[in-house]
């Protein structure tokens, strides 16, 4: 059996889709339905079982012999905005680190989502602490995940695979049901849509209008990078981007050309991101590469026009 965590997310189902397109079907998928929305994206995907998280955790606290081949750990709090360090930890901090025991007591594989907010407002994209400045509780908790995860697994000369990604700026499909968390893209188009113009964040930080950039990567390049880490059964913490920073902008001209109508208007730079906003991200994404994978990656003009035309077929997600 494969476990996705946070299956009916937007990144979990999009590992489920492409576990299916891989000839898996024998597949656990965990989750809060709280919001219900979230049954569309795996509604025409092929899972063996669905079961609620608390339930799910309770066996695993409970030490149950679960048969897992693997484990795509993607259950999280994935708000940027959220204040509740409590809730936070809870949810991204000590369900991670019961999850990894687990794994690591029965040697199961444990492929876990990190995330490119633990480096903050560092301006250097590497996988060592010292560049890790987060600038949220949401990037804390994803920080300190990850030291324990080096303290505790990757320190052994022995122990069954592990895995970090840090996931970089993600968008694609199956993510409607994240609200004002979901992808520029997404917004940009809903935006359109509407017939209103996409609209961007004015000049701010030393960049002009629409020029904060970001590494952008396709959710479906981000599945792919997930099935070859499990295949390869190597370990470490990796970031999981492009290696392109790209400016918002690109995404907004790509979003007009492909519906062919609106003209991007700028709006100030809201105060409350003011210091906890990074304008610049782009992932080094050596350590990857030096591991091995040599698979391609989207650039935001081809990546964005696909997401696109798979939206206006499915405008519900």
């Amino acid at each position: 059996m494969i476990l996705v965590t946070g299956g009916a997310g937007m990144i979990g189902s999009n590992l489920v889709s492409a576990l299916n397109a891989a000839g898996h079907d024998h597949i656990l998928v965990v989750d809060d339905l709280t919001d219900g929305t979230k049954f569309r994206n795996i509604a025409d995907l092929r899972i063996a079982d669905y079961e609620d998280k608390d339930t799910f955790l309770a066996r695993i606290e409970r030490d149950e012999d679960l048969e897992l081949d693997v484990v795509f750990h993607q259950g999280a709090c994935s708000s940027t905005t959220e204040w509740d360090g409590r809730f936070m930890m809870n949810e991204n901090y000590a369900w991670s680190k019961t999850l990894m025991a687990y794994c690591l007591r029965r040697q199961i594989p444990f492929i876990y989502a990190s995330s490119a907010a633990v480096y903050g407002s560092s301006s250097t994209f590497s996988e060592e602490p010292e560049n890790e400045t987060p600038l949220n509780v949401y990037g804390y908790s994803k920080k300190l995940f990850d030291d324990y995860v080096r303290r505790t697994a990757l320190s052994r000369d022995e122990h069954s695979p592990v895995v970090g990604l840090r996931y970089f700026n993600v968008y694609g499909p199956r993510e409607a049901h994240k609200g004002t968390m979901a992808s520029v893209a997404y917004h940009l188009y809903q935006q359109v849509g509407k017939g209103e113009n996409p609209k961007l964040f004015g000049a701010w930080d030393g960049y002009g209008a629409g020029e904060q950039s970001r590494d952008f990567i396709h959710v479906a390049d981000v599945a792919d990078v997930a099935l070859w880490c499990w295949n390869a059964e190597i370990s470490g913490i990796f970031n999981c981007g492009t290696g392109r920073a790209e400016p918002f902008r690109t995404i907004a001209e790509t979003v007009v050309a492909t519906l062919g109508r609106g003209n991007i208007d700028y709006i100030d730079f809201p105060d409350h991101l003011k210091g906890r906003y990074q304008s610049f991200t782009q992932a080094d994404i050596s350590r990857l590469r030096g591991a091995g994978y040599n698979g391609a990656f989207r650039d935001v003009a081809s990546g964005v026009r696909d997401y696109i035309e798979w939206l206006k077929t499915r405008p519900s997600s």
